[in-house]
């Protein structure tokens, strides 16, 4: 059975309070977990251990912390603690972010992301392991130290995200599980291929790999909003955050109209890149409509095998009130 899971908006975060609400209310639905993004808003930790405090059964997660932003011994201690202060529901979920975030915000030299990620997960799995970290890496050398307190009993599990083929195969190979998004359904199964094959390059069960898809929704009795703000945020993400989110939709079949949006976008005309998103592409990569529409649609990426969970996400542009609205309406 596919779990359904919440993405905690990346945008409206007016307090940690709502954020806190929000994964109450969720909790109160029945949905199995909180994922939290990292951006360039609050911190992950300590909304998480807000949210750790003020609940009871609901899972708390990353989605996703950057790799570059903390070093992996922190990551690890990072995560061990997370894991005690929520009692064993935290899952630990991490990705490179993306060159415009990570050279402009944190100031660090992008680098090789693939490289930094896989060193990043064996870091931190050795990290809650309890043992001796001894590492000789490209990116980080590593010896002398353990926690000084006792390891998470379990070890929270630890995710990456991943659009491109190597990355989802890096998380097959090294993670517990992968993070997709910005994937029609054939994008998601030609993508888990890959990660079946890191997972058997890594002498893995490919059905221990837990796929979780963050998918953007918008379910609201005003079905025009919900399509207007969910094009908006595809529009945005696709032209204005780098080219990875371009290249994946392009990837995916759909070049020509990735690069309308990307170009004109790039060329300063936000409205007519968002008008170029058209309903195929909104259809395709996002849940956007009615109530009763996004449930039927939301139901079919669910009885994806490819898929163990669905975590609904917000538009960018969505309030605190459609969050709400969605939230409820796409309840488990």
């Amino acid at each position: 059975m596919t779990d359904r899971e919440v993405f905690l908006p990346v945008a409206a975060q007016p307090s940690i309070d709502a954020l806190v609400d929000t994964a109450r209310t969720a909790e109160e639905l029945g949905y199995g977990r909180a994922w939290l993004p990292e951006t360039w808003g609050r911190d992950a930790v300590t909304v998480l251990t807000s949210i750790a405090n003020a609940t009871d059964e609901i899972g708390i997660g990353t989605s996703i912390m950057p790799v570059y932003s903390r070093s992996p011994a922190l990551i690890g201690q990072t995560a061990a603690t997370l894991q005690e202060a929520s009692d064993g529901r935290f899952r630990l979920g991490l990705g490179p972010s993306g060159p415009i975030v990570i050279e402009n915000w944190h100031g660090i030299d992008y680098g090789n992301p693939l490289k930094r990620t896989r060193e990043t997960v064996e870091i931190v799995t050795s990290v809650l392991s309890g043992d001796p970290v001894e590492y000789d890496g490209d990116y980080f050398d590593l010896s002398g130290f353990r926690l000084r307190c006792d390891p998470p009993d379990p070890a929270p599990p630890v995710d990456t995200a991943g659009m491109g083929p190597k990355a989802v195969e890096l998380s097959g190979r090294f993670a517990d599980g992968w993070h997709g998004l910005m994937l029609s359904r054939d994008g998601l199964r030609e993508r888990h291929a890959d990660l079946v094959r890191g997972a058997e390059m890594g002498d893995a069960d490919p059905t221990s790999r837990r796929t979780t898809m963050s998918l953007t929704c918008a379910a609201l009795d005003d079905r025009e909003r919900a399509r207007e703000i969910t094009r908006q945020h595809l529009g945005f993400y696709i032209g204005s955050m780098g080219t990875f989110y371009r290249d994946s939709v392009a990837r995916q079949g759909y070049d020509e109209i990735a690069h309308e949006v990307y170009d004109t976008w790039q060329s300063g005309n936000h409205a007519a890149a968002v008008g170029a998103v058209t309903d195929e592409i909104l259809d395709e990569f996002a849940v956007a409509g009615t109530p009763d529409e996004a449930r039927a649609a939301l139901a079919e990426w669910e009885a994806m095998d490819e898929v163990d969970a669905v975590s609904v996400s917000f538009p960018r542009e969505a309030t605190l009130e459609e969050i709400e609205q969605t939230t409820r309406a796409l309840s488990p």
